[in-house]
């Protein structure tokens, strides 16, 4: 019989697994697998469960949680490539509040869908960051808003959803930092004054889809950057404001262009946030795409599409 570890996060959410818990257990079972349930039990625990399984041991993995637990479980998987062990496919079930990843790759929003996507959808290798000694799977981001998902409260965000982030977002408009930061990638160097930058592999950010462009691909081996300069004056802020709430690119004030490797460098630390998780405080940052390097479960009619999407890119 074949094995699979489901590890979840309990408290995602509005705790909208709790209820259907036993039927997703009941369409992995029926799937032909012996499943062993692991619900997480603090911070990095779904990290350390997928880095530490035995080699063989699983053929599958399923999670469920927001974008911080798909995070933590592709950090595990990357660990175990690192040190030479077995890596397996892995199916999500979206239980948090935006599940920016998971609406990027067309994986079903309600619990039972998607857990039956985890069995019988098809393994699809997805671009993985990392972040100097860190990993990443959608988003690496600094600045304005960034650090809304990981200090909004958990009980704010079971309540009202989405609107937590837009809210605590609000409270920042008048009040936003401003960095220096030397930019290189492809023998290009930017030196500018930023409030916001992101490095993302996903066709939604923040509960915002096209954000940075339509002709995303998941698995070419590059990410889509995005930075936005400091603004002068307050036309200017309104201006770069008006062009995000309408998801488009005002290049008077932004950069965006795709690129494989990149770094950073600035004069003072700054926070950065990895899938809405709190990254650390960074002077130096060096991200590259490890292109394929995990393999997620999606829809089989979407992998078509994906693959399409790829081509099509390819021919313009």
């Amino acid at each position: 019989m074949k094995k699979l570890l489901f590890v979840y996060n309990p408290r995602a959410g509005k705790e909208m697994l709790k209820p259907r818990l036993s039927d997703v257990l009941d369409i992995f079972v029926k799937a032909g697998y012996e499943v062993t349930v692991h619900p997480t039990q603090a911070y990095r625990d779904a990290y350390y469960q997928i880095k530490e399984y035995e080699v063989g041991k699983y053929d599958l993995i399923a999670c469920s949680g927001g974008d911080g637990t798909i995070d933590e479980v592709a950090t595990g998987m990357m660990k175990r490539r690192e040190m030479g062990k077995d890596v397996v496919p892995v199916g999500y079930i979206p239980a948090g509040t935006t599940n920016d990843f998971a609406k990027s790759l067309h994986i079903p929003r309600k619990p039972l869908a998607a857990a039956d996507n985890a069995v019988k959808g098809v393994p699809f290798p997805c671009d993985i960051g990392k972040f100097n000694d860190s990993v990443f799977v959608y988003i690496a981001a600094f600045g304005i808003f960034t650090d809304v998902s990981y200090e909004t409260d958990q009980a704010v965000k079971n309540v009202l959803g989405h609107m937590a982030y837009i809210l605590e977002g609000a409270k920042r408009i008048f009040n936003i930092p401003s960095y220096k930061i030397k930019v290189e990638h492809d023998g290009e160097v930017i030196e500018d004054e930023f409030i916001f930058g992101m490095v993302t592999n996903s066709r939604s950010v923040g509960g915002f889809s096209n954000m940075v462009g339509k002709n995303i691909v998941f698995d070419d081996g590059l990410f889509e950057v995005t930075l936005i300069k400091t603004p002068k004056n307050p036309i200017a802020l309104q201006e770069i404001i008006a062009a995000l709430l309408i998801e488009q690119v005002d290049t008077k004030h932004m950069y965006t262009f795709k690129t494989k490797k990149i770094t950073f460098d600035s004069v003072e630390e700054i926070p950065w946030t990895l899938d809405g998780e709190f990254g650390g405080e960074q002077d130096y940052v060096e991200i590259e795409n490890v292109q394929k390097a995990m393999e997620i479960m999606v829809p089989e009619n979407h992998v078509l599409e994906l693959s399409e999407q790829k081509n099509k890119i390819e021919r313009d």
